[in-house]
């Protein structure tokens, strides 16, 4: 068996990017010669995981894998910058040995400094001595004072020049980290490679297929919506990030919601014991209630079976890029336009007043996708440009989607809720009136023309048990509701003309009975 000296490329050609990791496939075709050889192949990334290694050999011929390995070498980076390293690399180890020069000689010029202060220092104290002792040339005196001061203001002025220059060295040593942390990567000192060994009857070309699991990698859903009148388009991009070690380039890129980490194991059955107890004489004489919220959902026309939830095991969904993508191993997210589509959209302003005052762009369509939107960010864009960002939640195929364009600033609605309680003489039942009036007011710029619906909703409760009745009072409303649902919500369609005002009133009432606590 003979190693080759040079590594034969092994290329990244398919990845299917999971929650956490990716597995990874490579093919390349190999000259193999008759009988039993070891091959080096790569390089490779060396976070592949050893376990995950799988090789296949197709060929006109007999060929057999007879074993497949993973090799990783270490080759310690040095002192200096190599050929390979970037210029922002070489730039900051420059800069690291000029701040390195500059710092020495400042120390230089501090102890030259020392020296001439303790020099200016005993030549005060001679001239002292001199004097007290009836000596005196002050010609030798002045002239040795300005020889040392003109000495301190020389080195002096030097020290500046090198502490300005070791500051600007500093800041121009971050900028350039900075850059290099955002548009570089380190060299890889860790590099793998794949040592295969194979028999072949006969000496010719195989085709070999190899796959593993690396971590390091990662996607998430991204989507863009753009409203342009009565229609919209939904674009569904991949965020996809990979820190591997090495690029991918020209891939075939397949994301999955597979969760490979969770165990496979079926959850533990405990016994779930069920007892039976008479009621009290107290629970016999009230009926307890509470006023409670539900979310209301929705699946679509389309009947889904096996919908996923966001913690269970749910039915696994695959998405595929429609070309070859690359994605460089930079750590960065690189969008992947994964599909896009253009419908009809039912467009209406909304408004909610006891959830929020402000009066939304809402959009209505259906999802044409041909797959399922997963949860996620969506851009919104209008004719005037990007309007802010919201979220898309887990859609099936045909489902309806709603998306809301952001808010209306000509608009103003004030909510304001009243409450009466009054209690029968004979039949002890208690009555609770509420009132809601609800304000609209449209602000229009000038040389505006035509009316604006919007739609208002208003809750109403709905009861589960007979002891408590609601009924809404049409003849006190004003207007009445055009609409009220199985849900409880009622709707108005206000239309409002530029600069107009408009006040819708809805009163509502709660009966219990005198049995019923908690209203």
């Amino acid at each position: 068996m003979s190693t080759a000296p040079k590594p034969i490329a092994l290329p990244v050609t398919a990845v299917t990017c999971l929650e956490d990791r990716s597995h990874i496939e490579r093919s390349a075709v190999l000259d193999l010669e008759a009988g039993v050889q070891r091959l080096r192949l790569g390089p490779v990334s060396a976070l592949a995981v050893d376990r995950t290694l799988h090789a296949e050999l197709t060929a006109d011929h007999p060929a057999t894998v007879l074993d497949v390995r993973m090799v990783r070498s270490w080759t310690p980076r040095g002192p200096q910058p190599s050929a390979d390293d970037s210029a922002l690399r070489r730039r900051v180890h420059d800069l690291d040995e000029e701040r390195l020069d500059l710092q020495r000689r400042r120390e230089r010029l501090h102890a030259r400094l020392d020296v001439l202060r303790h020099l200016a220092a005993d030549l005060l104290r001679d001239i002292a001595e001199g004097a007290g002792a009836g000596e005196t040339d002050p010609a030798r005196w002045a002239r040795e004072l300005d020889r040392v001061d003109a000495e301190r203001d020389a080195y002096g002025e030097q020290l500046r020049t090198v502490e300005a220059r070791l500051a600007a060295a500093a800041v121009e040593r971050g900028e350039a980290q900075r850059a290099m942390d955002l548009a570089g990567n380190e060299p890889a000192e860790l590099v793998g490679h794949i040592e295969l060994t194979v028999q072949s009857a006969v000496a010719g070309p195989v085709r070999l297929r190899l796959t593993h699991l690396t971590p390091c990698a990662l996607w998430r859903p991204a989507y863009r919506a753009v409203l342009d009148g009565d229609t919209v388009t939904l674009e569904t991009d991949a965020m996809v990030w990979q820190r591997t070690g090495e690029d991918w380039s020209g891939v075939r890129l397949t994301l999955s919601t597979a969760r490979s980490a969770l165990a496979g194991e079926p959850p533990r059955l405990d016994e779930d014991r069920l007892t039976l107890k008479d009621r009290t004489a107290a629970e016999r004489r009230t009926v307890d209630v509470e006023l409670r919220e539900e979310e209301i959902g929705d699946l679509g026309p389309v009947p889904v079976l096996g919908l996923p939830g966001v913690d269970d095991g749910g039915e696994t969904r695959v998405l595929s890029a429609p070309a070859p993508v690359s994605v460089p191993g930079d750590g960065r997210a690189h969008r992947v336009r994964i599909s896009a589509f253009t419908t009809a959209a039912r467009s209406e302003y909304a408004c909610s007043p006891e959830l929020s005052a402000l009066v939304t762009r809402v959009a209505r369509f259906d999802n044409g996708s041909g797959h399922a939107l997963l949860a996620g960010p969506v851009d919104l864009v209008r004719g005037s440009g990007f309007g802010g960002r919201g979220t898309v939640d887990f859609t099936a195929p045909g489902a309806p989607v709603e998306l809301a364009f952001g808010s209306c600033d000509d608009h103003r609605v004030v909510r304001h809720a009243e409450e009466s309680r009054e209690t029968a003489g004979i039949t002890q039942r208690t009555v609770v009136t509420r009132t809601v009036r609800l304000h609209l007011s449209r602000f229009s710029a000038p040389g505006e023309h035509g009316e604006r619906v919007v739609a208002v909703r208003e809750r109403i409760p709905v009861s589960e048990v007979s002891a408590v009745e609601v009924r809404l009072r049409k003849d006190a409303c004003s207007p009445p509701p055009d609409a009220v649902d199985a849900d409880g919500v009622a709707r108005w369609d206000v239309a409002l003309p530029p600069g107009g005002r408009r006040t819708v009133t809805l009163v509502y009432e709660l009966s219990a009975s005198s049995k019923v606590t908690g209203l």
